[in-house]
Order: structure tokens, then C-alpha cells, then sequence
């Protein structure tokens, strides 16, 4: 008889190609009994859930999740899904609607809205009720699902079965991830998933970042719940309900055997005998799950020694003075022609520039050296070797959820047709199968929202709508995290620590792994290591001034990743959240770094959160300093990690400014965020110039709003914003090349047409102006080195591209967030390239870099440089500019773009078109209050 239980890795899952192999090993599977439906979600006849009362969206509320809500497959639906292509129910219901919008948006109307997003308004209709389940039979919480989306809508008449009900039907719908992100936050996935080495690396990626023991996962439970009184104690009962229905949906489905398949494929279930356990889940398991999700978007700043080494290269380069003025003309700290969402002039000074820097302890030139993480290991634990076991592995997966960023448009009812708000906003969190947000509506005791929800993470709606507020966040990126130089002494693993020798905590862990019987991975193992310190995990070791040190990296949010639960509660509850005020009174209890936003049917509103350290006067946030009381944040407490943070007050914050756009840009003057690049070209300019016309146009809809974030998604950055002045400067004289003159020809053609890379019709594959765009991806990386390199010098060029990529396009899987990953343009040169060629252009800039680049400042001598790497790019083939990968064939323009739905399961999905906008993104016009 086959074997049914062979192990496999996620690896494994994410290969298709793979599957009929296997197949021979497993199909009598697909005929153990109750692998294919659910007992728990048979549809229900004669349901009667209606629309709420409590609902004062009028209709006007719309949302969308793509792939879909049913992220859990049985064996047989994967087997089916991968030989097949057949999808489990509402596994892929959303990506169409998702999809078609980049076709269909030029033509949006208000009645057609929902074409392309569901309904969101409260309750179901009782001729949509699709199945009505008593999670372990009790009496206080139903879950109805709805027949167009499969969105569970959770109704408790107590509290604690509120939560249950929310904590089974996370369980209903993403067990498996949930699984998977419990041991990548505590870097254990390779011994729960297999040793394929995209695994170690996501692993690793996050172990880094929050090596945290059993222990501190209970004292961040402790601390957060005796810090925040009656509210503290409540979100400890919530959680506990959270997980008790969970845990109750892992006993039924495992009687039932009706649990995910990847349970089987892995190794941890026999789906003949079913033998073999899935774990309850406990508490410390949420705190796991949360570090994980605070470290892909909550948690800013960092980067001070690659920020040093950049500085010692320029200073190499031209000197210290002069180096030092290069320097901070690229960082753009506080740029005046940075776009930003708080846009009325107000100043948010925070993180700025010291006059004379204190304390500062930049590494000797050569010295620095990353700290080893992960090690082989070999028999004896003193023989430790270090390995590169996959940063690049990890950039294949979770790295694009890092990278990939969210968007807001929110406009004020004086420039709406209606008189009332309109927001289309959302968080971009990756494209993931299963996605890595689920959709719930929760309704009970205190508690009232309808949104998306990290899975596992769900006892309370996360970004949503209430009664009558919506609310979003985007990525904000200020700097919470800083670099201390702690001098050690006695030997490598002691410091000193307010002049006492200290020894450093070290902190392992060890996975292993059996061989699969698929794929041909052996059996394997390795241990990581990390050492901290009082002054948090070290990240590089290197000499300053001859003194040996090791560089540690310090974050407020760090041992406090479920603080924000606080925050959290307070959005759920209708009797809290009533107004702008109270809105931001709720997430100023959150610690991650984002840009919050608020619409109801008056007013909108704006918070930018995080616990930001309040930094000993002189101290530059830039760079690394040395770990010595007079620089370490004001009343700093290393026992618990807490500090003095910057009042309310001093966040970014607004309340009915005509409008707010946000795509991680800058939030207000003198904030100045880590990231690089926020100067006179950001993605969010996109934004901003289309809502901007908008507004004074007057009149703005849903649908027009839509419109206008959508037609932003398809847009080239550089084409719109930079590829004009290029193009100017070529044609400062006649273009006698015929080479360059088509290419000429084309790529202003393409700026005419709208610089968009939209399919010539829907579902066509095919971009109209095609060649232009090819051109642009092949010419922009070679015309910025041409650009820069001859006055940076090789050196420094290299350092500054360290610090700033020079491309993201959505085919560049060189860049920060990978191929198929949707979010493009957020990390690139724009700003400096549109900068250097107005100056050469004799165009005026504030802002503007320390010299002249571009042909040393010649109009001339830039023209032959644009002229040549022109040339040369027309010259590149579709291959080669797209040289192909496991998804598309060479030279496939159309898929080297394409989005793809990364697989962190057994079920896959189509490709879709580009098209850069948030994963989860709501519409919301209020048409009434309370």
C-alpha cells in the first residue's frame, strides 16, 4: 500500500512541478473518508441573519482580501488543487474582483463598485446565509458565513463566547498558517515544516530580529496586562476565549479528520490511521505570532551602521567636511520637497539633526563584521561553523510582506459630493496563499467591527470599519530602533555595562529534520545564537578606536509586542471609539510605527503611533553611539525595556485636513523617518497629484476616488515624474542617432499615453507600449550608475546603493521586495536622478544634492551619457531585460511583472496583473452617525 504520511517541506509545497511524483505515493488518500467537507461548516438551511441595525454605512462600506477567506485545504483538495487546478470553496473567490479592477476602474461608477470588492456592510442578508455554525455546540455565538465570500460573521450574546467564536473560526480558515507563524516566531519552523531552506530562512530572518525565550514571551502577557487595568484584564480573558476556540476547532477537526492537509504533508498526521498530534495553542503562541508581525510592519528605524559605513565612504572619498555635506545632501533626512500627509505646514520635529552630534561611535574603517546567527552543527557543541543558510531564501516569502508597503486616500466632505468623507485605503501585506490577513465581522459585548485581522491574531478586528468609523493604517517607519557600540571587556561575550564587566545572555536554538521522501532533501540540523545584551541582541562586531565593540540594536516595541492589544480592544469597541478624539486616543496605545486613518460621516482624522524613545540631547539618531548612560534614552529601564517616550502631541496628527494621502511618504515637517528616498520623488506624489485635482475639482465620489488609487497603481514612478526631465535633457539638442531617436519616440509616446503599465486590453497579457517600458527597465539602472558613479566613485556609489536601491520595478527581483510581489517603487533613486537633472537643467531645487552629477554639471556631457545608456538599453532584448525565473518564460514581459499568490501551503493560485495597491482595501462613505 502507498505510504501516506511522507514528510515534506513548505519548500516542497511550493512546487508544483513536483506534485504527480508524489501523487503515486499518496493518492489512495483522496479516499479516506471526511477529508473533503467540513462537518462544521455544512450549510445551514434556513438561516436569518439580516442587516444589522447597528450599521450606519448606508450600503457604502465595500472591502476585498484577495486570494480568498478559506485559507485551510483538506489532503484530497490539495492533491485535487495541484493536479487539477480545482480550488476548495472561497479559496480564490476574491482574487478575480481583485484583478479585473485594473481593467475596469477608467469606467467605475458608484453602483459598480461592488463588482470589484464585497459588500461590508453589517450582518447577512437571510437569503445569503451560506451556513450557520455553534462552534463546539455552544449557545452564545453563532458563526454565519455568506454565500459570495465565505466571511465569517461571528454574533455572541457573552463575551467570552464572542471570542471563542473568533478564535474558531480562525482556526476554520487559516490553522495551518497560524501553525506555521507560531514557530517562525520562535524560530522552530525548519522542526515543524522541514529543512528546505527557504524555511530556515524565514526562520532566521525574524529569530534575529526577536530571539526571545519561553520566559519572555510570558513576561510581555504579564506586562501587558497589569500595565492596562480593567482593559488588561479583559484582553487576557478575550485572549484565553481566542484560544479555547482554537483549540476546540483543532479537536473537531481532527475527530472529523477534516484538518489541513498540510498536516499529513508534513509529517505530523497518518491520513490513513490518523495518528499524530496538532498542538493546542497557548497564550506565550500569540506573543510568537505578533513579534513576527511587529518585525514585517511595525517596527522602524535601525540601519545606523550601514549608515556609517556610507558616511566613512564619503568622507574616504571627498574628505570629512566636504564627504560629510555629500552625505546628507543623499540621506534627504528632512527634505522641503518630500511630499507629506500632514500637508498644512505643521511641524513635528522628531529624530532631526543634532547641531554637534554626542556620543557618537562610528566604526573603525575595515572593522566591521556582521554576527554570525546560524551555525552547523557538527557533533560537538564547541565546533561550531558558521553558514549562510539564506537571507536570499527568505526574500523569496516573507520579505515581500516586509517590503511591500499600504496606501490611504482620504478626502473631507467639503470637496465630496455627497457632503460626506470618502477613504479607499488599506494595508499591502504581501500576496500570500493563504493571505496572510483574514476577513471576520465580530459582534458581541463590547465589541463591534467587521474587518481584516492578522491570522491567529484575530481576537479583535485589526484594520476595519465599526458602527459608524472606518479605519486603516499604513507603514510608517519612524525611527524606534537605535544602535548602541558596547565596549567589551574580558573577552568577546563580556561588556562593559555602566562601567561593570557584564556577561552577555546567550540565547540558542537548535532545529532539526528528518528526510522527505519527494523531494530528496536529507535529513538535516543547525542551531542559531544569539547574544544580547542590556542594550538588546548584537548585530555587528567591530573596532572603535582600536576599542573592540559589538554593536547592538535597541527597538522600543522590543519585549513589548503585545502591548498593542490595548489599542486594538479600544477600535472594537462602539463605546469607546465615537470620534476623531477618541480614534486617536485609541491608537496612541499602540507601539508599532504606523500612519493611522479615520473616517466617520463628519470628520476624518490622522495619528502616526509608536512608542518613539525621547534620545539624550546631541544624540544622532543616525548612527551608532556608545552604550553609556549620558546617551542612552531618557529614563531608560533595561529590566523592562521601557523609556520616556514623545508626548501625543508631538506625533503627526491631524484632524478634517482637506485630504490625507499616504504610501509610506513622509509624514509631516521636520518628522524625519529611517527609510532612504523620501525627497522630491516618492510614490506618494502619485497620490498625491491625483487626489490634489480631485479636491479642487470638488465633487469626489466613491467611485472617482477608487479611480484615482487605481489608476495610481498602474503608473511607472519614474516614467511619470522623472522620465520627462530625462527626455529633456536628450532633446537639448537633435537626436541624430536613429537608435536613440526611436527610442526617443517611444518612450515619449508612452508619457503621453499616461506612463501606465496597463494590459492593451483586459486579460490580454500584453502592455500597451510595451518596447517603451522594456526600454525604461533596461536603461534606468545603467543610466544612474552613469550618472553617479564618475563623481561618487565606485566606493561610495556601491556604499549609497547599500543604503537605497537604485530600482524597484515590478520585474526587478533584484530589488527590495522581490519579483512577483506586487509593491513596487518605494525604494529607488527617483528623487536623486530628478534632483541632479533639474540642477543640470538650470531648474531650481530645494534640497538639492552637494554637487552636480550628471556629466559633472555639463549639459552637454549629461546628454552624451543619457544618449549612450539610451543606446545601449534599446539594444537589450526582452530576455534579457526579463530573463525569465520558475514562474515565467524568458522575455515574458507581461509575467515577469505579474503578481503572484506566494504559497505558505499546500493550494495555489493564477497569476494576476500588476498592479500596486494595498491586499486588503476598503471604501467607506458614512452616511449617519450615533
Amino acid at each position: 500500500m502507498p505510504r501516506c504520511t511522507p514528510r515534506t517541506t513548505l519548500d516542497r509545497l511550493r512546487t508544483p512541478r513536483r506534485f504527480p511524483k508524489f501523487l503515486k505515493a499518496v493518492s489512495i488518500c483522496v479516499l479516506v473518508a471526511g477529508l473533503l467537507t467540513p462537518v462544521t461548516q455544512a450549510a445551514a438551511a434556513g438561516g436569518t441573519a439580516g442587516i444589522a441595525a447597528n450599521d450606519y454605512c448606508g450600503g457604502r462600506c465595500s472591502d476585498i482580501l484577495p486570494p480568498g477567506e478559506n485559507g485551510n485545504a483538506t489532503l484530497a483538495q490539495i492533491l485535487l488543487n495541484q493536479v487539477f487546478g480545482t480550488q476548495p470553496d472561497h479559496a480564490e473567490d476574491q482574487l478575480g474582483p481583485y484583478s479585473n479592477l485594473a481593467a475596469g476602474y477608467s469606467t467605475l461608477t458608484d453602483d459598480k463598485i461592488n463588482t470589484f470588492f464585497n459588500d461590508a456592510s453589517f450582518g447577512v442578508a437571510s437569503d445569503q446565509v451560506a451556513s450557520t455554525t455553534r462552534p463546539g455546540g455552544r449557545t452564545d455565538v453563532t458563526i454565519v458565513r455568506d454565500k459570495k465570500s465565505g466571511v465569517p460573521h461571528i454574533t455572541g450574546t457573552t463575551r467570552y463566547g464572542t471570542e471563542y467564536g473568533a478564535g474558531f473560526a480562525a482556526a476554520q480558515d487559516r490553522l495551518w498558517l497560524m501553525d506555521v507563524f507560531r514557530h517562525v516566531g520562535r524560530g522552530q519552523l525548519t522542526s515543524f515544516a522541514g529543512g528546505a531552506p527557504s524555511n530556515q530562512g524565514l526562520e532566521q530572518e525574524f529569530w534575529r530580529n526577536a530571539p526571545y525565550t519561553e520566559a519572555d514571551l510570558q513576561a510581555q502577557i504579564d506586562s501587558a496586562t497589569a500595565n492596562a487595568g480593567a482593559r488588561g484584564t479583559q484582553a487576557l480573558a478575550d485572549a484565553n476565549a481566542y484560544l479555547d476556540g482554537i483549540n476546540a476547532y483543532i479537536d473537531a477537526s481532527d475527530s472529523g479528520r477534516y484538518f489541513p492537509g498540510e498536516y499529513v504533508l508534513t509529517g505530523h498526521k497518518d491520513a490513513i490511521t490518523n495518528a499524530g498530534t496538532i498542538d493546542h495553542f497557548k497564550l506565550t503562541d500569540l506573543v510568537a505570532l505578533a513579534s513576527v508581525i511587529g518585525a514585517l510592519f511595525g517596527s522602524g528605524g535601525g540601519g545606523e551602521v550601514n549608515n556609517a559605513l556610507s558616511l566613512l565612504a564619503a568622507q574616504s572619498q571627498y574628505g570629512v567636511t566636504e564627504g560629510t555635506r555629500v552625505w546628507e545632501s543623499f540621506r534627504e533626512r528632512n527634505d522641503p520637497e518630500a511630499v507629506l500627509t500632514v500637508h498644512n505646514g505643521e511641524s513635528f520635529p522628531y529624530a532631526t539633526k543634532p547641531d554637534t552630534a554626542q556620543g557618537e561611535a562610528l566604526p573603525d574603517a575595515g572593522s566591521v563584521a556582521q554576527e554570525p546567527l546560524v551555525y552547523d552543527r557538527t557533533g560537538s557543541a564547541g565546533t561550531a561553523k558558521a553558514t549562510g543558510a539564506s537571507a536570499t531564501a527568505a526574500a523569496t516569502t516573507l520579505t515581500s510582506a516586509k517590503r511591500g508597503m499600504s496606501n490611504a486616500l482620504v478626502v473631507s466632505g467639503e470637496a465630496t459630493a455627497s457632503g460626506h468623507p470618502i477613504a479607499v485605503f488599506g494595508p499591502q501585506t504581501g500576496y500570500f496563499a493563504p493571505q496572510l490577513l483574514m476577513l471576520q465581522e465580530i459582534q458581541g459585548p463590547g465589541l463591534s467591527a467587521r474587518g481584516a485581522s492578522f491570522a491567529g491574531l484575530s481576537m479583535y478586528v485589526e484594520l476595519g470599519r465599526g458602527q459608524d468609523y472606518s479605519w486603516s493604517a499604513t507603514t510608517s517607519g519612524q525611527d524606534i530602533i537605535d544602535t548602541y557600540a558596547v565596549e567589551l571587556c574580558q573577552d568577546d561575550f563580556h561588556y562593559l555595562y555602566h562601567g561593570t564587566c557584564t556577561a552577555m545572555d546567550k540565547v540558542e536554538r537548535s532545529n532539526s529534520w528528518k528526510p522527505t521522501t519527494a523531494d530528496g532533501t536529507a535529513a538535516g540540523s543547525y542551531r542559531m545564537q544569539v547574544y544580547r545584551t542590556k542594550y538588546g541582541p548584537v548585530e555587528y562586531r567591530a573596532t572603535v578606536g582600536g576599542k573592540k565593540v559589538a554593536y547592538t540594536t535597541l527597538r522600543s516595541s522590543y519585549m513589548h509586542e503585545a502591548d498593542s492589544i490595548i489599542g486594538f480592544q479600544m477600535l472594537n469597541d462602539p463605546d469607546y471609539v465615537k470620534s476623531p478624539a477618541t480614534f486617536q486616543s485609541a491608537v496612541q496605545h499602540i507601539n508599532y510605527t504606523f500612519n493611522w486613518f479615520y473616517a466617520d460621516s463628519a470628520h476624518t482624522a490622522y495619528y502616526n503611533s509608536g512608542d518613539n524613545p525621547v534620545r539624550a540631547s546631541g544624540v544622532d539618531a543616525e548612527f551608532p553611539v556608545w552604550a553609556q548612560a549620558p546617551y542612552e534614552w531618557q529614563n531608560w529601564d533595561p529590566a523592562t525595556n521601557t523609556a520616556a517616550y514623545t508626548p501625543a502631541s508631538a506625533h503627526p496628527n491631524s484632524t478634517d485636513q482637506d485630504y490625507y494621502i499616504s504610501w509610506n511618504n513622509k509624514q509631516a515637517k521636520d518628522y524625519t523617518t529611517a527609510p532612504w528616498g523620501d525627497g522630491s520623488v516618492h510614490r506618494g506624489n502619485l497620490l498625491e497629484d491625483r487626489v490634489k485635482k480631485l479636491v479642487a475639482a470638488g465633487g469626489v465620489t466613491r467611485s472617482s476616488l477608487t479611480r484615482a488609487m487605481a489608476d495610481a497603481a498602474l503608473a511607472d514612478l519614474r516614467a511619470e515624474d522623472v522620465l520627462p526631465k530625462l527626455l529633456q535633457v536628450v532633446r537639448s539638442s537633435p537626436v541624430t542617432d536613429t537608435t536613440a531617436a526611436a527610442a526617443v519616440t517611444k518612450l515619449s509616446d508612452w508619457v503621453t499615453a499616461g506612463a501606465r503599465r496597463k494590459e492593451t486590453s483586459a486579460g490580454s497579457k500584453t502592455y500597451g507600449n510595451a518596447d517603451a517600458i522594456r526600454i525604461l527597465d533596461a536603461w534606468w539602472p545603467l543610466l544612474v550608475k552613469a550618472e553617479f558613479t564618475p563623481g561618487l566613485g565606485t566606493d561610495l556609489y556601491t556604499a549609497f546603493t547599500a543604503n537605497l536601491p537604485v530600482d524597484e520595478s515590478p520585474s526587478a527581483a533584484h530589488g527590495p521586495t522581490g519579483a512577483h510581489a506586487g509593491s513596487s517603487f518605494q525604494y529607488g533613486w527617483w528623487s536623486y536622478v530628478d534632483k541632479d537633472i533639474r540642477a543640470v537643467l538650470g531648474r531650481p531645487v530645494q534640497g538639492g544634492l552637494a554637487q552636480k552629477y550628471c556629466g559633472g554639471g555639463s549639459l552637454s556631457a549629461c546628454r552624451d551619457i543619457l544618449i549612450s545608456t539610451l543606446k545601449t538599453a534599446s539594444g537589450l532584448t526582452a530576455a534579457q531585460v526579463y530573463p525569465g525565473d520558475d514562474q515565467c518564460s524568458a522575455g515574458d514581459q507581461w509575467c515577469a511583472d505579474s503578481i503572484v499568490q506566494r504559497a505558505l501551503g499546500g493550494i495555489k493560485h493564477g497569476r494576476i496583473t500588476w498592479q500596486n495597491r494595498p491586499t486588503y482595501q476598503q471604501v467607506v462613505e458614512y452616511t449617519s452617525h450615533r
